[in-house]
């Protein structure tokens, strides 16, 4: 393969990768022919390496405490949501009393927009962290449940 596409494609790794692997791995493709499958291998291992780099040596020495996920916006715009959806429903309450209505109503439709837009994002979360910190991503989403369960409570306790 040419040494220049051979440089392009270790490019493509993180740097503590290529700190570990650069040189086995660029002798390895210079031996290798350019063929196109080979070339999406190494793509998509680069792809896969940047979302989720490799256990072993001196990759992945880096630990995360629960702090720093909390602070993530994938974790923390889900918790501010739920709260967010709690205030909808204790204001809606405080200034308009609980009464059934024909009509949901805005706030409803308000706090089921924030309640069901925190899905994906969770999601995001569980996809982008339980393999580098399964632990904490474990702590992180207790908090997020038990802030989800905290807005839904007011709702299915006062049949709104």
């Amino acid at each position: 393969m040419n040494p220049v596409l051979v440089r392009l494609l270790l490019r493509l790794y993180p740097a503590l990768w290529k700190e570990r692997y650069g040189s086995e791995f660029s002798e390895f493709l210079q031996s290798e022919e350019a063929r196109l499958s080979t070339l999406a291998d190494v793509v998509r291992s680069a792809i896969s390496e940047r979302i989720s780099p490799t256990v072993g040596a001196t990759m992945n020495q880096q630990t995360y405490p629960f702090g720093v996920l909390v602070k993530q916006p994938a974790a923390f715009l889900p918790l501010a949501m739920s709260l967010c959806a709690l205030t909808v429903v204790v204001v809606t309450a405080t200034v308009f009393g609980i009464s059934r209505q024909p009509d949901e109503g805005t706030p409803a439709h308000l706090w089921q927009l924030l309640m069901a837009g925190q899905l994906p994002l969770l999601l995001f979360f569980v996809i982008r962290w339980w393999p580098r910190a399964p632990r904490q991503t474990i702590y992180v989403l207790a908090l997020q449940a038990g802030a989800f369960l905290l807005a839904t409570a007011p709702v299915f306790l006062l049949h709104l």
